[in-house]
């Protein structure tokens, strides 16, 4: 390992490319928290971010517990930003093993992530997802069926799952390869995790099989995604507009449909969550409203719709009366 802060320089290009993604995305130049668990598109998110803005993050590893090797591997990456004097923390879950596991660790790395950007003052937590990821996650969401808000893949800004805290993904429109170089110039092995080549995982197995489809352009297949996040973001202003004519009379909602199907869902999702319910899987959504559409009345988590007139009415549906 190179001595503390001398670490090879990143070319000048490429730090000035990932200053400017950056910038558009968290303009305020406030500090924010590196997810890196040293693999090599975290770890070149790292060491991207010690050349553009070496002031202002701090990093964090999380250990899920679920492999032997984490523990060295949140070591190892502990050690690469002490030797470049940038502040780190090691996260360690107890999860166990077994069906949706990866799922389950989503959930919790993104909790105790959140809890640590609350604990340092941190802006915001920024990932190293990328243009292959998104390729990947574009497909997955096109297999299932997914509607535009699905297909819309990964967005550049989010927020971090269960808060309001932003996630920024600054790399998304690099490759790969483009990151396994930065860490190879940088003298660098980074870790290699077995679970990406896992076939149980589903994106294990999807990338097996893009990776001998080679007549597809991941490149091309992110591009896509962006272009229907866009699309994505026409429809919310406009669901923004429909939900204007939500009249409230009483305890209910009234709302005369109007407009595409698809902007009709998405009105009902907004009449949902304005009775303080929470928004269940868009299919059920959809079902609901082809009820609605036919002049029914249909509950859906906890809200009775009644669509027998031109103006629909919603309602908090009576509660379930037991024996």
């Amino acid at each position: 390992m190179p001595p503390a802060n001398r670490s090879p320089a990143i070319d000048a290009a490429l730090t000035a490319r990932f200053a400017e993604d950056l910038a558009k995305l968290w303009p305020t130049g406030q500090p924010v928290g590196l997810a890196v668990s040293g693999g090599p598109d975290s770890t070149a998110l790292l060491l991207l971010a010690h050349a553009a803005i070496p002031d202002a993050f701090a990093v964090a590893s999380v250990d899920h517990g679920l492999r032997v090797e984490s523990a060295a591997e949140a070591a190892m990456v502990a050690g690469l930003c002490a030797e470049r004097g940038i502040a780190h923390r090691t996260i360690t879950l107890a999860l166990s093993g077994g069906a949706g596991v990866q799922a389950r660790a989503r959930e919790a790395r993104y909790a105790a992530l959140g809890q640590w950007l609350e604990d340092e003052g941190l802006g915001a937590l920024v990932t190293a997802h990328h243009a292959d990821d998104q390729a990947e996650t574009l497909v997955m969401r096109l297999n299932r069926g997914a509607g535009l808000r699905g297909l819309a893949g990964m967005r550049a800004r989010a927020a971090v799952p269960g808060t309001a805290q932003p996630l920024l993904r600054p790399l998304l429109g690099w490759r790969r390869g483009e990151l396994v170089d930065i860490c190879a110039q940088a003298g660098l092995s980074a870790v290699d995790d077995p679970s990406n080549r896992d076939p149980r995982f589903e994106r294990a197995r999807l990338r097996i099989a893009m990776a001998k489809a080679d007549w597809l352009d991941r490149a091309a297949l992110a591009a896509s995604a962006t272009h229907l996040a866009e699309a994505d973001e026409v429809l919310d202003w406009a669901v923004a507009q429909a939900v204007g004519s939500l009249a409230p009379v009483g305890d209910a909602l009234v709302w005369q449909p109007a407009g595409p199907r698809a902007l009709q869902l998405r009105v009902l999702e907004t009449v949902i969550a304005r009775m303080g319910r929470s928004v269940p899987r868009g299919s059920e959504v959809a079902r609901w409203h082809g009820r609605l559409a036919v002049g029914e009345v249909a509950t859906l988590a906890g809200v009775r719709g009644d669509g027998r007139a031109a103006e629909w009415r919603f309602t908090p549906a009576a509660p379930h009366r037991a024996g």
